[in-house]
């Protein structure tokens, strides 16, 4: 037997993606965005709406970055995720994270998180709250590298639970991609 919910997006996992823009003084701003992933091969999606002082942000300086909250940063991720940049404007100072410049594009590269995505911005449609950036490079801390690719295990990223609201360890290994089903050939 199924149970219906009606029209809701429960997709799993969800990402948690954090997104990081400068102000209009310089300093870094960054919120928390459970809505999003990958638009292309070198394009990323995200849902915001337009009210977001992080916005505001990409649609002035034309550039963002995004990278994964991890279960050693669940505790920022989430306070960037329920205060906004609009009503507290030392939300990243208080949230503990450190930033540096990214080389490629105009937004801070928050060093927290191993992986970043430093993106500029394609386009954006506020009355869908789409946004969409090319990717113009991805830097990954070699401390979640093995054998030079992102290791999982070592990059240990949190999903969000859209039905419970809750944040996810992501499990082990079930299978190879692209090998598993080729049993039923």
């Amino acid at each position: 037997m199924r149970k219906d919910f009606g029209k809701r997006p429960l997709i799993y996992p969800q990402p948690v993606l954090i997104v990081g823009t400068y102000n209009d003084d310089g300093s870094p701003d960054v919120m928390t965005a459970a809505w999003g992933g990958v638009g292309d091969d070198h394009q990323v999606f995200l849902c915001l709406s337009p009210e977001h002082m992080t916005v505001k942000n990409i649609l002035k300086r034309r550039a963002f970055t995004v990278s994964f909250a991890t279960e050693d940063t669940v505790v920022p991720a989430d306070y960037v995720g329920i205060v906004s940049g609009n009503d507290v404007p030392d939300k990243f100072e208080r949230s503990g994270l450190h930033a540096e410049r990214s080389a490629f594009v105009d937004a801070p590269v928050i060093t927290d998180f191993p992986v970043c995505m430093e993106c500029e911005l394609e386009s954006y449609e506020d009355v869908h709250c789409h946004c969409f950036g090319i990717i113009v490079n991805t830097s990954v801390d070699e401390s979640v590298l093995t054998d030079g690719k992102i290791d999982l295990a070592k990059l240990r990223a949190i999903a969000f639970d859209i039905a419970g609201g809750s944040y996810l360890k992501l499990g082990e290994l079930c299978a190879k991609a692209f090998s598993a089903g080729k049993t039923l050939k």
